[in-house]
C-alpha cells in the first residue's frame, strides 16, 4: 500500500523501521478500536451468525449432498457453501448480501469523526506522512476483514472434516482459499467506497446513507431499471438466432458493472467446477463439448475478466479516496 501511495507523492519510500513504525502504530490503534466497538462486534456477530445458520441448513442436507457427489460432483466441501435445503439461503448468498454492510459500516466513519471529534487535525501535525492516516484506516478495516473470513472459510472446512471424515482434497481446499480472498477484494470495494464518503461527507450518517443508497441502487434498482430497458427491444419469437445471442450477450454486458454480479459470478465458478461458462454461448460453442469439472486453472481463466474488473473498482476508489484526502484543505476547531 505504501508503493501505491508514494507514487502519488512522487518519491520512493524507504522501508526502514523508522518510517514504517508510525504507520504499523496506527494500524494497531486503528485494529483496536474495531475490536472493542459495540457497532463493528454486533455486525461481524450477525454475519458469523447467519454464515453458521447456513452452514447448519447444508449439514441438514447432508444425504442429499452426498447423492449429489455420487452423481458426479466429487466436491463435497464445496456444496458446503453453495447447498441449502430451502429454509435459508447459502453461505454464499449470504457473503453476497452481508459483505458490502460490513464494508460500509467498518469505513463510513473514517474520516469525518477524526475531524468531528477535532483530532484530524492533531494527527496530521505529527512528523509523519499525510496518506499514513488513510492507508492505515484502509489496512485495519482490511485486517478485520480478513481475519473473519479466513477464520469462517475454515470453520467450515473444520465442520465439514468432522461431518465427512475425511479431509478436503487439494482442489477444494485451493478453490475454498480463492473464494475467500475473493470475498475480502469485495468487501474491500465497499470499504473503500465508504471511506470515499467519509472523505467527502463531514457528517458520519450522510456518509452511511450514500453508502447504503450505492448498494441499494447497484442490488435493486439498477436490474430493475436493466429489465426495463430490455424489454423494450426483447427480440420477437420469430428473431433469428443471432438476434437472440446478441440480446443476451447485451444484457449480460449491462449487468458487469456490478460488483455483487461480478462476485456472483466469480464465486458460482469458483465453488461450482462444473460451471464451465458464465455468457451467453452460440451452437457453434457448445458443440463437441463435454460435461464434467475443470481444474482450478480453467475456472480461473473464465472468471477472469470478473475478477479482474472487481479489482480494478476496489483501487478505482482506492485512489479517488487518496487523491480526494490528499488535496482536502485540513483546518483546527
Amino acid at each position: 500500500m505504501i508503493f501505491i501511495t508514494a507514487i502519488f507523492r512522487e518519491e520512493v519510500p524507504v522501508m526502514n523501521n523508522i518510517t514504517l513504525k508510525p504507520f504499523l502504530a496506527m494500524v494497531r490503534k486503528e485494529v483496536a478500536d474495531h475490536v472493542r466497538s459495540w457497532r463493528s462486534i454486533i455486525l461481524l456477530g450477525i454475519v458469523a451468525l447467519t454464515c453458521l445458520g447456513s452452514l447448519y441448513t447444508s449439514l441438514s442436507n447432508f444425504t442429499g449432498a452426498i447423492s449429489k457427489s455420487n452423481a458426479g460432483n466429487d466436491f463435497f466441501f464445496l456444496n458446503l457453501f453453495t447447498l441449502s435445503d430451502g429454509t435459508l439461503p447459502s453461505f454464499i448468498v449470504f457473503v453476497s448480501f452481508l459483505g458490502p454492510l460490513l464494508g460500509i459500516s467498518l469505513g463510513f466513519d473514517a474520516i469525518n469523526s477524526e475531524q468531528n471529534k477535532g483530532t484530524l487535525s492533531r494527527i496530521l501535525a505529527q512528523p509523519v506522512p499525510r496518506d499514513y492516516l488513510l492507508n492505515a484506516k484502509f489496512a485495519a478495516g482490511l485486517i478485520v476483514v480478513s481475519i473473519m473470513f479466513f477464520t469462517l472459510s475454515f470453520l467450515v472446512l473444520g465442520t465439514g472434516l468432522l461431518a465427512l471424515g475425511i479431509p478436503p482434497t487439494a482442489g477444494e481446499f485451493i478453490r475454498i482459499l480463492l473464494y475467500t480472498i475473493i470475498s475480502i477484494v469485495y468487501v474491500s470495494f465497499w470499504l473503500n467506497l465508504s471511506i470515499l464518503f467519509s472523505v467527502r461527507f463531514r457528517q458520519p450518517a450522510t456518509a452511511a446513507l450514500a453508502g447504503i443508497a450505492v448498494w441499494l441502487f447497484l442490488t435493486v434498482f439498477y436490474p430493475l431499471i436493466v429489465n426495463l430497458v430490455l424489454k423494450g427491444i426483447e427480440p420477437s419469437e420469430m428473431a433469428t438466432p443471432r438476434a437472440v445471442y446478441m440480446y443476451q450477450k447485451l444484457r449480460f454486458g449491462l449487468v458487469q458493472v456490478m460488483p455483487g454480479e461480478l462476485f456472483n459470478e466469480i464465486t458460482s465458478t469458483l465453488l461450482v467446477p462444473s460451471v464451465r461458462s458464465i455468457g451467453p454461448l452460440t451452437m457453434e460453442q457448445l458443440h463437441g463439448t463435454i460435461p464434467g469439472p475443470l481444474p482450478v486453472g480453467q475456472s480461473l481463466l473464465i472468471v477472469w475478466p470478473q475478477l479482474t474488473g472487481l479489482i480494478a473498482l476496489t483501487l478505482l476508489c482506492f485512489v479517488l479516496s487518496y487523491l480526494s484526502f490528499m488535496r482536502r484543505e485540513i483546518r483546527s476547531r
